[in-house]
């Protein structure tokens, strides 16, 4: 995590919390060749655009006082974080267990056929052991985190 999205998630992270939403995520990156701010909320039923906006307006002027780029103009978006976004911390794999989740290994296993992609319901998270147990077609497998290169929501339609 680079210093810019860590200072901004300490500052804003208790100002969306106050708004009654959750800090999902922090992203600095170049998005159509300008530096960009993405602060990802989220909250029980999604957010709207209008969340979106009074997250903006809090947090707009409490990041020009910090000036987190040491004064690089940048562009600041709040978004939604999205039904497709990768599971990143000890929350996000608690809320979506039962659920199908579509993951990606950096190398495939034994275990289940040598396959890298392949979806499974998530049936556990350890946050001592950053281990995943997960239930593909009739095995309960436990993959450690650091060996899983995408795990996000199985989008059916």
């Amino acid at each position: 995590m680079s210093k810019i999205t860590e200072s901004v998630k300490i500052l804003v992270e208790p100002i969306v919390e106050n708004l009654g939403m959750e800090l999902v995520d922090v992203e600095f990156k170049k998005l159509y060749g300008q530096d960009t701010l993405i602060v990802y909320v989220d909250k029980e039923g999604g957010v709207c655009l209008d969340d979106c906006e009074n997250v903006h307006n809090a947090i707009d002027q409490p990041l020009d006082d910090l000036d987190p780029t040491l004064g690089k103009p940048y562009n600041l978006n709040v978004s939604s974080p999205g039904i497709d976004r990768p599971l990143k911390t000890a929350k996000d794999f608690n809320k979506k267990i039962g659920l199908e989740m579509e993951v990606s290994l950096f190398k495939p296993i034994e275990e289940i056929g040598k396959i890298k992609k392949f979806n499974a319901i998530l049936i556990g998270y350890d946050d001592n052991t950053s281990q995943i147990e997960l239930k593909y077609k009739t095995k309960n497998i436990k993959l450690n985190i650091k060996d899983v290169a995408l795990i996000r929501e199985a989008v059916i339609f």
